[in-house]
């Protein structure tokens, strides 16, 4: 009977659709494994295909090619080294099937298949898997050990199931995306799952950028006490092997390295870091083209930015109008300074004035309005896409959440990008962030240690500078107030009149509400973005652009 194992909790970064790629990570994993002694390797959800696949996983070529990289890796373990228990989707009794695979002795020993598919936020699993019945555990070099996958672990019927069956270690393969305090979540909810079981439980958790989910990592194990005995890194790939011994009362985990986990505005800022750094290399861009305005949003993206992708690889564009100040020139000249990054002025008066010759018959008789404004800011989103079309790098948008919610942003204009890292984060905690940068240098950084940004770009009043004296709170209330408003309308899902007890004024909330429902056909075609709230804007917040429904219920 096996009394002690090496348990390696191997956390990687796949690439969705890169089948030969991730299995060529896998293999890494498992060599580094070896060296570190270990019987199994565990790895994260789906790992060889890359998560979440979305449809892709239907094609036949796509689930041909998945199956012949996993036999390619079940034949090499027979070389005597570690086992791998891998995530996989897989062809269970002629249905596709979200699974996990346990390949040993130069074979595929056991399969056993997600119950609990996810089907809310971001999920949609149910649209392309088919759910498994209730697992038993695999039987690994006489250890007997509960499988789940992800969801699995959200509720106690499946843990339950497998302590019923004998289960001596549960372990759960996690595609789990990065949101603020979702680390604290999943840790009671393995401790739950841990204490009600009374096993120990190891959590394994992707780790990377997919699109606007960000994969936090940050693995770890659970006694069946529910103490905290191990865990890895957050935000990098990491191979973390833990040693086990069976006892009286069952399997016990050595304390191992316990990093921090991805908490606050670190892991705000890690997230949105890791989530462009990957958005761009994944997808081949030679790098970015921002916008630099001056003002706090464009300065923000530009830090995460160079601290992502170096400041080799940021270019920054000044495009001024008549309406521009010269605090604004002299604030994006400075911050271009501090982070390292090139900066090049291009001014937009003369696109200005070829739009005002050639719409002057079609305008005549009219007064200048946001028509004339929304043509400067689709005049530089026309400059930024030649470059990008010149140069193959990739635009950043640089709008806020704030902005968002309610419409205050250009179609065509300042929404034109592949790419925004400020999507999901609102203005209040721009700022925040902002200050919180300058004052620091998070881990994994390639900018300065120093700030990032003049300290004037944070003290002043944020301004589109579209006509003179203009203020954003023009045109929005001020942002304590709108900000939380939104949190309320988003991301608690509460009605106006719910709102209006947390102490707004009932009119400023309708006005709120009727603005956020009323943007949703500029959200539908603004870039995609991390995801860093619980109700972000995509596939987390799916409203009608149609939609005739403006007030309380």
């Amino acid at each position: 009977m096996t009394d002690t194992l090496d348990i390696a909790l191997a956390q990687i970064n796949p690439t969705v659709g890169d089948v030969v790629g991730n299995a060529g990570r896998l293999r890494t994993a498992r060599a580094r494994a070896a060296e570190q002694g270990a019987d199994l390797v565990i790895t994260s959800e789906l790992v060889v295909s890359g998560y979440p696949p979305e449809d892709l996983v239907l094609r036949p070529i796509f689930q041909e090619t998945v199956k012949r990289e996993v036999d390619a890796l079940a034949r090499e373990t027979g070389d005597g080294g570690p086992a791998m228990l891998i995530g996989a989707p897989w062809l269970q009794d002629g249905k596709l099937c979200n699974a996990a695979l346990l390949l040993d002795g130069g074979g595929i020993v056991a399969v056993r298949v997600k119950h609990d598919l996810p089907n809310y936020g971001v999920f949609d699993e149910k649209r392309v898997f088919s759910a498994g019945p209730l697992p038993g555990p695999v039987n690994f070099r006489d250890v007997r050990i509960g499988v789940m996958i992800c969801e699995d672990m959200w509720t106690d019927e499946v843990a339950e199931c497998l302590q019923e069956s004998g289960t001596g270690i549960l372990a759960v393969l996690n595609g789990s995306p990065f949101e603020a305090d979702k680390w604290d979540t999943r840790l009671a909810l393995a401790v739950a799952r841990a204490t009600e079981c009374r096993l120990p439980l190891i959590y394994v958790n992707q780790v990377g950028g997919q699109d606007e989910l960000v994969f936090d990592g940050a693995s770890f194990v659970v006694g069946a006490d529910g103490a905290l005995l191990a865990a890895a890194p957050a935000w990098r790939e990491d191979i973390l092997t833990t040693r086990w011994t069976r006892g009286g009362a069952g399997w016990i985990c050595e304390q191992a390295g316990r990093a921090p986990p991805p908490e606050g505005r670190d892991g705000v800022y890690r997230a949105m870091m890791l989530g462009l750094r990957d958005y761009v290399d994944k997808n081949g861009f030679p790098g970015v083209i921002i916008g630099l305005s001056g003002g706090i949003d464009s300065a923000l993206t530009a830090a995460i930015a160079v601290d992502a992708l170096g400041a080799d690889r940021v270019h920054c564009v000044m495009m001024p109008s008549p309406y521009t100040s010269r605090a604004s020139l002299d604030d994006a000249a400075a911050a271009a300074d501090l982070l390292g990054a090139r900066l090049d002025t291009i001014a937009i008066e003369p696109a200005m004035a070829a739009f005002d010759a050639m719409l002057a018959g079609s305008f005549a008789g009219t007064e200048a309005d946001t028509t004339e404004e929304n043509i400067q800011a689709r005049a530089r989103g026309l400059t930024l896409m030649a470059l990008s079309n010149k140069t193959g790098a990739m635009v950043l948008s640089t709008g806020n959440k704030s902005e968002m919610s309610v419409g205050y942003a250009t179609l065509y204009g300042d929404m034109c990008g592949g790419y925004s890292v400020l999507k999901d984060v609102y203005k209040t905690d721009v700022f925040a962030l902002s200050r919180w940068r300058n004052a620091g240098r998070p881990d994994g950084a390639l900018g300065p240690s120093g700030p990032v940004m003049p300290e004037n770009i944070i003290v002043k009043p944020p301004s589109a500078e579209l006509k003179p004296d203009q203020t954003d709170q023009d045109s929005l209330p001020p942002y304590d107030d709108l900000d939380a408003i939104l949190r309320c309308l988003n991301e608690r899902d509460m009605s106006v009149d719910r709102t209006v007890e947390e102490g707004f004024d009932r009119a400023l909330v309708l006005r709120v509400w009727r603005m956020l429902l009323g943007a949703e056909y500029k959200r539908r075609q603004a870039p995609p973005g991390v995801k860093i709230t619980g109700r972000s804007f995509g596939r987390d917040r799916r409203y009608p652009m149609v939609n005739a429904f403006r007030g309380t219920p």
